[in-house]
């Protein structure tokens, strides 16, 4: 009888098995045709990939001239995604995102209205400075990135799929912007910092990219690929120890936590039951990118900053004494886990 039971569970856990091997080998192939594209951002060429393998939207930070547009179109061929690029202006409506009706006349006199379809219907849609547009546009976008969906006239149009979100913001100049809400930003499964790049990586940029010939980057998946990917990811087993692992950083974030080690007095608002869920996503999806069939420790520490960063600040007080979100998160991941 004990046999009998436990026989599906056996087969289903080698089809796990056997698909986490090809996704594995694939996404080997697709991290060595970003690389040949993008030079020295390996983590964030690593954060963007789990973002879209947990099926969800990412918010890259970072000064002008780090190869943020660059890694967008290249995910998008490497990919095999139809790709869309917004640049975002004070004056953008939601309409120039979403598509707008149009009266048409027939031959035959009659007129009807069509509804030409914005830029949001794409699989990848590249945000240019999200942050420079009205909080009207900004909202008719998220929203659209929550549900799949737009409603035009009183009309259902759902989004392609696989659809995802790379918007970018500029983190210095902050003058004619509309940062974000907190809420909206609680949309963004990460959020990715993208630093300066190391003296090789560099060296490598300069002689690569001023030469007659650019890299081009190979497609590598297709959409229907992509899918049967972000479906493996949320099969993968989570081990006990790493969901405790996860509830007691989640929950030590928030500003009625644990107070034993001194942090929480630092937190003017934490994460919600999201950022939980980001975690246990982006942790399996990482596992997968990196060839294991179940996340471990490591696979928090390293995504724990960009999972929560977003979704949680520093009181005043800390922000005085120079304690930042970073920080905070990183005493927090030492502390607790």
């Amino acid at each position: 009888m004990s046999e009998t039971a436990t026989a599906p569970a056996d087969a289903g856990q080698s089809d796990i098995v056997v698909r986490a091997d090809e996704a594995t080998e694939l996404l080997q192939q697709v991290k060595t045709a970003i690389g040949k594209v993008i030079y020295g951002q390996a983590d964030v060429v690593e954060q963007a990939l789990t973002t879209v393998l947990a099926g969800g939207h990412g918010l890259l930070v970072g000064v002008p001239g780090l190869a943020k547009t660059k890694l967008v179109d290249t995910m998008s061929i490497v990919l095999g995604l139809d790709a869309r690029r917004i640049q975002f202006t004070p004056d953008l409506m939601p309409s120039d995102i979403l598509g707008s009706e149009v009266l048409e006349q027939g031959n035959d006199g009659s007129r009807n209205f069509r509804f030409i379809k914005g830029p949001i219907f794409g699989q990848l849609l590249m945000a240019d400075e999200i942050n420079r547009a009205s909080p009207r546009t900004q909202s008719a976008l998220l929203q659209a990135m929550q549900e799949y969906h737009v409603t035009i006239a009183g009309e259902r149009f759902d989004l392609p799929a696989p659809f995802h979100v790379l918007a970018t913001q500029n983190p210095l100049e902050q003058e004619g912007t509309y940062p974000l809400p907190e809420a909206q930003l609680d949309r963004f499964l990460m959020q990715i910092d993208v630093l300066y790049p190391e003296l090789d990586a560099e060296r490598q940029i300069l002689l690569e990219t001023t030469g007659s010939q650019d890299a081009t980057p190979e497609t590598v998946l297709s959409p229907e690929s992509l899918l049967d990917m972000q479906a493996l990811v949320r099969s993968i087993p989570v081990g006990e120890k790493i969901v405790d692992a996860i509830l007691a950083l989640v929950r030590a974030a928030r500003p009625e936590g644990n107070d034993e080690d001194g942090l929480t007095r630092h937190i003017a608002w934490g994460p919600g039951p999201r950022a939980g869920q980001a975690l246990m996503l982006t942790c399996r999806a990482r596992a997968l990118l990196d060839g294991r069939l179940a996340p471990s420790m490591d696979d928090i520490v390293a995504l724990a900053g960009p999972v929560l960063q977003h979704r949680m600040a520093v009181t005043f007080a800390a922000r005085a004494d120079g304690i930042t979100v970073r920080k905070l998160i990183a005493d927090l991941v030492e502390t607790h886990l």
